[in-house]
């Protein structure tokens, strides 16, 4: 009788043992074990889940609340009286606020909702706090409905690990949680099944996290529609990467060359760009390319038609038609909080001590003063390191030797620009040399006549009728003469870099479908805003336009087809009056237009049209406000994302 008591125990504890296996295996835990060490990065375990959702709660009493100082807060309702209602915050605090400034609570079950559109109460406070709490707890991706929202976490997590990857190969969007591998693999799977490109739009303000994303999604294709070639030699007989390497170090060279330390950002891109991964039949990788970003123009009247991939997705035939933004006046000016390109400083890193020999500069950023105005050492970048990963980048590309040495020469070039001098014939406003040993050097680096330059800058000849005309100079028409040459050199050099990148992209393998990727250059408001920043900030004007248009007159279609009554509003129109404020007839950029003809037009001349046309005519067109401290400004535009001061200094030059 004991023994077989005994074995029915075992039995029964076996039993339970398998069952309880059984449940942990169908369990949500269970299943994010194949994301690694990254899934608590991803999904809180169910036990988490579980007691945050058992937290007292009163539906009727708890609240967001307006704050002076932090937006919005939680808080508790303590009464109502004659359309005013007090709260208790959480810290304590006692707030007395008119009706509309308080805002419903969710329910604990929605707390780090994955997707915001499910929740019960959506509205501002609701978002923030539930991006901040997902934040808090490191989950920095959030579904927002047809959106997916990234929060930049400054730090390294481990959610871009190869065992993430193959965790969201073939899985649906509901299937696993919020990233941007998700938005990528649905964006792939759709083009194989709907037999059609996709494109998944990045953007976002500078800072925000939109260019790490981009190579993200740039990996993940990689990965999993690797094209399996060898590797393969050029015509010296040095091997080159695979398709895949190359394409992924395109980003490494061009960050290089496209990107800086701003005021907020380490490594800001100041460039946009729009980037083609095209695929064969089967879904396989079969070439690339890349677009930067100068215009943005798409069809009038624009389709209707979008694809549901998104982060957000749009159609092809509706994305801006592009090529170069770059922001030229970093290469001669900097704030002091800011740096130049990362190749400048690569370069004086003196990890490739060649390099300075060929270059015949110093270690010293400082004896130059073209990329020394601001910062020359960023705690986070690792120059030497950087530098080998560019020069490496460069030789996986398929560049050739003699091309990698004149991408380096052109950029030693630029930097001696920076220390031409020169001075006022006595009795005379004409401009001359003062001492050629820099210019010999600049000369030298490209490959010209140091004579001839300097004859070219001092005394430039200028078309006239059928006649070339000498012209004499002054010092400041040299130095801005000097400045736009620095700028046109590294302008052109950085485009010859991106047509030759794609010349070695285009394999002529059979293309299907491609995938585009658009990175676009961040919306940012800085203490000095000048030409290229209005450029920059425009473009994002017209890409939210865009964003907006399209996202949300596609929601509002969805309302009509599902008999929802519904006002419709045309959100893009919000920024329809900045827009054709600076591109329409007599606006911002038909008036410098118009200045740049007139030899004797200045900044104030330029200032003075500028406020007899539109000042009190424009509502997005303003004067500054004057502060301590504050750069000075020449005009205020009111854009969608905030009022930004500029200044019009040199824009005629």
């Amino acid at each position: 009788m004991c023994l077989a008591l005994i074995q029915f125990k075992a039995a029964q504890s076996l039993l339970l043992t398998c069952l309880q296996q059984s449940a942990d295996m169908a369990s949500p835990d269970s299943e994010m074990a194949v994301f690694g060490e990254a899934a608590p990065y991803l999904r809180k375990s169910e036990k988490e889940r579980i007691e945050a959702q058992n937290k007292p709660f009163d539906a009727k009493t708890s609240v967001f609340v307006a704050h002076p100082k932090e937006s919005f807060v939680k808080g508790t309702i303590q009464s109502r009286e004659s359309g005013k209602v007090t709260v208790q915050s959480e810290a304590g605090e006692t707030l007395t606020v008119k009706e509309d400034q308080i805002f419903a609570m969710n329910p604990p079950k929605y707390d780090k909702i994955e997707d915001m559109a499910m929740m019960t109460h959506l509205h501002e406070p609701a978002v923030l706090y539930n991006l901040k709490e997902r934040y808090a707890a490191w989950m920095i991706y959030t579904y927002s409905g047809l959106f997916c929202v990234t929060v930049n976490p400054y730090k390294w997590l481990p959610v871009y690990n190869p065992e993430v990857v193959l965790a969201y190969r073939g899985k649906k969007r509901q299937e696993a949680p919020p990233h941007i591998f998700s938005i990528s693999d649905n964006a792939y799977q759709f083009m194989l099944n709907d037999r059609e490109n996709q494109s998944i739009l990045i953007t976002g303000e500078s800072g925000a996290g939109k260019t790490v994303n981009t190579k993200r999604v740039i990996q993940y294709f990689a990965t999993i529609a690797a094209s399996g070639d060898k590797k393969k030699e050029d015509q010296s007989g040095k091997m080159q990467g695979t398709l895949e390497d190359q394409i992924i170090s395109a980003n490494p060279l061009l960050e290089a060359f496209g990107n800086a330390k701003t005021v907020r950002n380490d490594n800001s891109s100041r460039f946009g760009k729009f980037i083609r991964i095209h695929f064969g039949a089967t879904g396989k990788l079969a070439s690339a390319d890349i677009e930067t970003c100068k215009r943005l123009s798409w069809p009038d009247p624009i389709p209707s038609q979008i694809p549901t991939s998104i982060c957000v997705a749009v159609p092809n035939s509706v994305l801006p038609s592009l090529t170069d933004l770059l922001e030229k006046s970093r290469v001669t000016f900097q704030l002091k909080a800011e740096r130049s390109y990362h190749i400048f400083y690569q370069i004086t890193s003196n990890k490739k001590p060649e390099l300075i020999d060929m270059l015949l500069i110093t270690t010293n950023p400082y004896d130059y003063h073209y990329v020394s105005q601001g910062e020359v050492t960023v705690p986070s970048i690792d120059d030497q390191e950087e530098l080998m990963a560019t020069d490496s980048a460069i030789d996986i590309l398929g560049f050739t030797p003699d091309e990698k040495t004149a991408i380096y020469k052109l950029t030693g070039a630029v930097m001696h620009y920076g220390n031409l001098k020169f001075k006022q014939k006595q009795r005379e406003e004409q401009a001359e040399p003062d001492g050629t040993e820099v210019a010999d050097k600049a000369a030298y680096l490209m490959g010209l006549n140091s004579a001839e330059l300097l004859k070219a800058l001092c005394y430039p000849r200028v078309k006239v009728g059928n006649e070339y005309v000498t012209k004499g100079q002054t010092v400041e028409q040299v130095n801005n003469a000097v400045g736009a040459l620095a700028k046109a050199v590294y302008e052109k050099m950085f485009l010859w870099m991106v047509i030759r990148i794609n010349q070695q992209l285009d394999t002529k393998q059979p293309r299907q479908y491609f995938i585009g990727v658009l990175d676009i250059a961040g919306f940012e408001i800085f203490d000095f805003n000048s030409f290229e920043q209005l450029c920059i900030n425009f473009t994002n004007e017209k890409l939210q336009q865009f964003f907006n248009h399209h996202m949300f007159v596609l929601e509002q279609e969805e309302y009509k087809k599902e008999g929802i009554e519904w006002t419709f509003i045309d959100f893009g129109m919000d920024l329809a009056a900045c827009i054709e404020l600076i591109e329409k007839p007599m606006g911002i950029f038909s008036i410098l237009e118009e200045e740049c003809m007139f030899p004797k037009a200045t900044d104030t001349s330029f200032k003075n049209k500028l406020y007899d046309q539109h000042l009190g005519k424009s509502g997005n067109f303003q004067k500054p406000k004057p502060a301590k401290g504050k750069a000075e400004a020449h005009f205020s535009l009111i854009h969608y994302a905030g009022t930004v001061d500029y200044n019009i200094t040199g824009w005629l030059a």
